[in-house]
């Protein structure tokens, strides 16, 4: 049994950064996910890590990678403006199969917005941000002890797969305080990425047929190749063949894609009577589950389901979730953005409303309660 401990929200990703093996951290400070930056400069050289502010955010993403292909698990955090000037290196990390991980606190906007205020609005960049087709992984916690074991399942997850893995917070988490209960080391799952069985070759991105995750050894450990943004070849030298472009961008998607039933998590509640279900993620969840409750004790049959995995999104539990219940709402702090993919893959005689804000406050579950008895 670990330590019972009063812990915020940006701490706790920290903390199970460490414990997932994060031993190198290049940020830039901004609210709200300053703290992040500032425990990880305490606890980092704690370890035997190394913390480095550098002076923006591009160059705080450049670090992360250099750092992840010597062969040091690695991460950065920031908040909306950031993310955005991080997104052509995320887009480099991508092609180059470079395992890191992002932090997102999300706040209002767009541009400089609301620095303080909560938001749900960087779902769609999270998916698209960075240009081109490219492999995706997002993770949204909903509490305090859910980021510290979520951001080890980042760290496992960008090992495995060998891509960026954003973790998408938001304020509200990521200021929240909780007591919570940490594991004991010895609970914990640790994923490293593979290495290759020989350092003889030149060829790392080669892999076996049916698999999809190269073992690529760090770099400057004895095999030689090269690392570019560019598309290439086995070798990882640039090539204009349209038959090796073809083959790099299919298996980078295809590592993603097959591997869903992996990937994707979510969590379920009273849905076995539903006709409603609420769809909700994050900080949300909170004001959700207490709308829910009781709504419930008041005989209306509603349930919730909420993906962990926004990115790759769970398209065939919503389908099925479509077809049990008459009507879904869909609560989240934007104006309306995972809505979307829950129209495109619900089933067509399914109910789809939206309930969103985006003045900066948090939607209280008055107008979740509201919003689902008006129909109920």
């Amino acid at each position: 049994m670990g330590k019972t401990v009063l812990m915020q929200g940006n701490e706790a990703c920290v903390e199970g950064a460490l414990a997932a093996g994060m031993r190198f951290y290049a940020g830039y400070p901004i609210t709200p996910s300053t703290e992040i930056a500032e425990t990880a400069s305490v606890r980092l050289p704690m370890v035997g890590g190394r913390f480095i502010q550098m002076e923006d955010e591009l160059s705080s993403m450049a670090a992360v990678i250099g750092a992840s292909v010597a062969g040091v698990k690695a991460m950065t955090a920031t908040s909306g403006p950031g993310f955005s000037l991080k997104q052509e290196n995320i887009g480099y990390a991508s092609l180059a199969e470079v395992p890191c991980v992002i932090v997102d606190v999300q706040r209002s906007g767009p541009s400089t917005g609301l620095p303080t205020s909560p938001s749900q609005a960087d779902v769609m960049q999270a998916r698209w941000g960075t240009h081109g087709d490219h492999p995706v992984i997002a993770i949204s916690p909903s509490s305090v002890r859910e980021t510290y074991d979520l951001a080890i399942r980042c760290f496992n997850l960008a090992e495995k797969y060998r891509t960026p893995v954003i973790f998408l917070m938001d304020e509200m988490v990521g200021h929240l305080r909780e007591g919570i209960e940490l594991p004991d080391e010895s609970e914990i799952e640790i994923i490293s990425r593979k290495m290759p069985e020989s350092m003889d070759g030149d060829r790392p991105y080669k892999v076996k047929e049916g698999e999809y995750v190269p073992a690529i050894p760090p770099f400057g450990s004895g095999m030689r190749y090269n690392i570019t943004g560019l598309i290439h070849d086995d070798t990882g030298f640039p090539t204009n063949s349209n038959e090796e472009a073809d083959k790099l961008c299919r298996r980078l998607l295809e590592k993603i894609e097959k591997n869903v039933d992996d990937i994707i998590t979510y969590e379920e509640k009273y849905l076995d009577d539903a006709d409603t279900a609420v769809i909700c993620y994050g900080g949300t969840t909170r004001s959700v589950m207490e709308a829910i409750e009781k709504l419930r004790s008041e005989g209306v049959r509603v349930g919730m389901f909420r993906p962990i995995t926004i990115w790759p999104f769970p398209e065939k539990q919503i389908k099925e979730l479509s077809k049990k219940v008459k009507r879904i709402l869909v609560v989240e702090h934007n104006y309306g953005q995972l809505v979307r993919e829950v129209e495109r893959c619900a089933d067509e005689a399914c109910k789809i409303d939206f309930l969103g804000r985006i003045n900066g406050t948090v939607i209280p579950p008055t107008e979740v309660y509201d919003a689902v008895k008006e129909e109920a």
